[in-house]
């Protein structure tokens, strides 16, 4: 391509960034959006377009560490952080013995945990201190190393909420900033639990290259560019607006190219996920399952409380919630399964268990999340499931997760219960290896022990997959008496929920989850005829 070709058929955008730096200049995507006044997008597509062309080249990669607030550290900065409020109230006591952690967390609305912990920090600065009736009193006023703490707390709620887009950079922080900080913020899971959110971000860097194939370098194009009188600024679309206003006198528009082919029509057809999806679904209802369905948006009852999982334990560290800003509670949640739940939790109830011991909170089952697992719908189906009987649903999951090729943060489950007089281990271990080997495609299959607190024994199944190696399918069990006869069911049950996208990963011969929902149409039509891997 001779370099008249090559000006014609720059976009104005690489025609900017081309005359605009020079061969020594480092660009990113944000240098050039906001050098050269662009839209946010613009640098991104500017440098991808130049890159293709061989016109730059990339540099090296960065990651940076960003920390952004969390709703609960808006919340921290308009209200006062837990150790302030705490600190507040019990400056502000009248009666002799101080208030106990249960009563301040009641007074502040904070729960329990939180209250805690916000105590646990002030115990160390030596602020407050508990007395004999486990009130907690005023030991000293912050001064020293406590005022410090404060200061810097309050300085980084100040300094996060202040950031542009609402990122702090790792690198703005001092070296105490950046030691409280690692206390302060977490990456996964962030959005109830902590002030912070951490983000890593990879900065890619380009630079011009030696020259193209025509031996044609960024100076002889911005040469080029001059002579022809291409700015960047050139029109490329004539309005009626234009025309009306008489703005397009004395304006340069952009040539076009009219050999150019037109776009290929694009016959449609079915996805090829959808379909793999579809073939499971036929498979298991010719199997004799029934199919059930839900709502995305649960409660905390249904999602965790009524599978056994005990509220504010680290239990519940595995499923990283999304939680809804409007509504945030649901308005009840029906008996008698709610009180039989509960008394689960405290005591056992009628289960045979001795429960987890801690008073059951009726107002947090009520909290509203998307839902994190597809259980969720295993546990609502017991309270009027047939017996015998077999269920299954292939089921929309959201959990805060980084995205990598076997993560999504949006992904799917195929849930499913047997329930009858002679189920057992050996029942549920026969479903996992038609699952394994019949819908995955998968050669070679292992179980491994694994602990839910809703199932015993617990069974997580790997798979092996050409590229990606060993990971694990999903996990499975038997539902523990406290989750089964709490909702009205006395036959052994066998569940499981298993990553479907993975069995996918096997099944359309990939090795990276992301390309299940690629929005590149050819690799889409390429993946309909890719044979199962071997």
């Amino acid at each position: 391509m001779d370099m008249q070709s090559v000006v014609k058929n720059l976009h104005p955008l690489e025609v900017k960034i081309i005359r605009h730096y020079t061969r020594r200049d480092e660009l990113t995507i944000e240098k050039v959006e906001t050098e050269l006044n662009l839209k946010p997008g613009n640098g991104n597509q500017a440098l991808s377009w130049l890159l293709g062309k061989g016109i730059v080249e990339e540099i090296r990669r960065e990651t940076r560490v960003f920390f952004e607030l969390t709703g609960l550290g808006r919340e921290w900065k308009e209200k006062g952080t837990p150790e302030e409020r705490i600190l507040d109230l019990v400056r502000g006591q009248t009666q002799p013995q101080g208030l106990g952690l249960p009563e301040i967390a009641r007074n502040l609305g904070l729960d329990t945990k939180e209250a805690g912990s916000a105590f646990g920090t002030l115990s160390k600065l030596g602020v407050l201190g508990m007395d004999k009736t486990k009130g907690l009193t005023l030991v000293s006023e912050p001064t020293g190393k406590a005022a410090d703490h404060f200061s810097l707390v309050r300085g980084l709620l100040t300094k996060a909420a202040d950031a542009p887009e609402g990122l702090l950079p790792q690198t703005d922080l001092s070296e105490a900033e950046q030691t409280l900080m690692k206390g302060l913020a977490k990456k996964r899971g962030a959005a109830t639990t902590s002030a912070f959110r951490e983000i890593d971000r990879e900065q890619v860097f380009f630079g011009f290259t030696s020259g193209l194939k025509d031996s044609a370098n960024r100076d002889a194009l911005a040469k080029a560019l001059e002579a022809a009188g291409i700015t960047g600024d050139e029109i490329g679309m004539l309005t009626p607006e234009m025309l009306a206003q008489g703005a397009w006198k004395g304006k340069t528009f952009r040539s076009y190219n009219t050999q150019v082919p037109p776009a290929r029509l694009m016959v449609g057809r079915t996805n090829p996920y959808a379909q793999f999806l579809e073939e499971v679904k036929d498979k298991l209802v010719s199997l004799g399952f029934e199919e059930f369905d839900g709502p995305l948006v649960e409660t905390e009852f249904w999602n965790s409380d009524a599978l056994f999982m005990p509220q504010f334990h680290s239990a519940r560290d595995i499923h990283d919630v999304y939680h809804l800003a409007t509504p945030t509670h649901a308005a009840a949640i029906a008996e008698p399964w709610l009180s039989q739940v509960a008394a689960a939790h405290e005591n056992g109830g009628k289960t045979g268990s001795r429960g987890w011991n801690y008073t059951f909170d009726r107002d947090f089952t009520r909290r509203l999340i998307l839902r994190s697992q597809g259980t969720v719908l295993s546990a609502k189906t017991l309270p009027h499931a047939k017996i015998p009987g077999k269920y299954f649903g292939i089921v929309r999951c959201f959990r805060y997760d980084r995205v990598d090729a076997t993560h999504l943060s949006d992904f799917y489950q195929t849930e499913g219960i047997v329930l009858g007089e002679g189920v057992n281990l050996k029942t549920l271990l026969g479903f996992l290896e038609m699952f394994a080997r019949e819908v995955a495609g998968a050669k070679e299959v292992k179980y491994v022990p694994g602990y839910f607190p809703f199932t015993e024994p617990s069974v997580e199944v790997h798979i092996k997959h050409p590229v990606l190696g060993w990971f694990e399918l999903g996990g499975s069990g038997i539902f523990r008496a406290e989750v089964t006869a709490s909702l009205g069911v006395g036959v052994p049950v066998a569940a499981w929920g298993i990553g479907i996208d993975r069995m996918a990963l096997m099944a359309l011969g990939l090795k990276d989850l992301r390309d299940l929902f690629s929005y590149d149409l050819e690799q889409v039509r390429l993946r309909r005829n890719t044979p199962q891997a071997e």
